[in-house]
């Protein structure tokens, strides 16, 4: 039987297009230590540990390794390390609550941390996600792939460019909340549609930046939760599923994936109505489009209405359904621990304690990640209130 699961602590940092104040160790206890304050507890109650970071944009060699006494890995603890692609802080964050929720341990750390800023150049990293065969040479990277889905959806949906804008004012609005975001500044629709074009349709604010950043949560049995806080996040359902590894074979104005992934984790929180059930959603959206056709995906409204949605006001953090709050991928990335932080951000909500960025009256929230090509996705599901 599936033990229920809470996340009791968790622990964000600063982020910045360089942290040169710290090392990479440094960084990781920085959150690590964050979420042990959190959750009132020290080390030595965290029984295990999952470990996550895109090594290749780290520019160094297992930093696993390198952080290991950092995150409580060289205590004699079990010590896992995950990693796929732009989803590992949402894989990492999955494989800590089912190293509880399994019975295996009664706390387990997630934590993941990335130093963009010591890559060389990420997107060389970036084009190498595709098949080196037949599609690598096309430098088929993630903003060509979010221009691809920005160009289609367009194409098939009449999406605009202004609508594109919209999500980038809300969230640049949001992040200016955020104390941890990496890029905290408001701009208009005039200043996204004039700013430097990348790959058309997408400018430079219709992007995410390349952040250096950590983040921790400590996930405990329902025994556990009851000695560490009175405000838990409890997981009420998560998953995750892998789609095809050719680029060129999904239509990219649809995310179908993520779909079908939705439609299994709300079953199981019993959740019928997303823009019902649900109060607050942190979705990865590296890009202004993504975020757009994540709402379509998760059933927030019908393909194609995305755009309507966030042109309506219902996304922002006064709407109906505040997505992002945090300012999302678009205003922090961390690519290893980004998709954790959406875990994070949503956990916060839940527990009431998101400052200034916080939403009223919070039960139930939505976290989101992907990476790879596009075709991994992980959702997890948390509220107040236990499953």
């Amino acid at each position: 039987m599936v033990r229920r699961v809470a996340i009791v602590g968790v622990g964000l940092t600063k982020t910045a297009t360089r942290r040169n104040d710290v090392t990479h160790p440094e960084l990781m206890l920085e959150a690590v230590n964050a979420a042990l304050k959190d959750a009132d507890i020290g080390i030595g109650d965290v029984e295990s540990v999952v470990y996550g970071t895109m090594d290749p944009f780290d520019g160094i060699n297992c930093p696993d390794k390198w952080d290991a006494d950092a995150c409580g890995g060289g205590l004699n603890k079990p010590y896992m390390k995950v990693t796929t692609g732009g989803t590992t802080g949402i894989s990492v964050a999955l494989a800590g609550y089912y190293h509880v929720a399994s019975g295996l341990f009664d706390t387990c750390m997630a934590v993941g941390c990335q130093r963009v800023g010591e890559n060389v150049d990420a997107q060389l990293v970036l084009n190498t996600c595709v098949d080196p065969i037949y599609e690598r040479y096309s430098g088929w990277g993630a903003i060509t792939v979010g221009a691809v889905q920005a160009a289609r959806h367009m194409a098939k949906y009449g999406t605009t460019e202004e609508q594109l804008a919209m999500v980038s004012v809300k969230n640049h609005d949001a992040a200016t909340r955020n104390p941890y975001a990496h890029l905290r500044f408001k701009v208009t629709v005039e200043d996204v549609l004039n700013s430097r074009l990348i790959s058309w349709p997408l400018r430079l604010l219709d992007c995410c930046p390349r952040s250096d950043g950590a983040c921790a949560l400590i996930f405990a049995s329902e025994d556990k939760v009851r000695e560490i806080t009175d405000t838990p996040a409890w997981v009420k359902a998560a998953g995750s599923i892998a789609d095809t590894y050719w680029a060129g074979k999904p239509d990219f104005a649809d995310w179908d994936s993520l779909a079908m992934l939705g439609r299994n984790v709300f079953r199981k929180a019993k959740i019928e109505n997303p823009l019902k059930d649900l109060n607050v959603a942190e979705l990865y959206d590296a890009f202004t489009i993504q975020q757009i056709i994540e709402l379509e995906a998760l059933g927030f409204c019908r393909k194609g209405e995305g755009g309507k949605l966030v042109e309506e006001g219902v996304t922002r953090l006064d709407g109906e359904m505040p997505i992002n709050p945090s300012g999302g991928v678009l205003c922090t990335n961390p690519i290893g621990a980004t998709a954790m932080i959406r875990v994070a951000e949503a956990a916060l909500q839940v527990m009431g304690k998101a400052g200034d960025r916080q939403v009223p009256d919070v039960e139930t929230a939505l976290a989101h990640g992907w990476g790879g090509a596009i075709q991994f996705h992980g959702l997890m599901v948390l509220s107040g209130s236990k499953p």
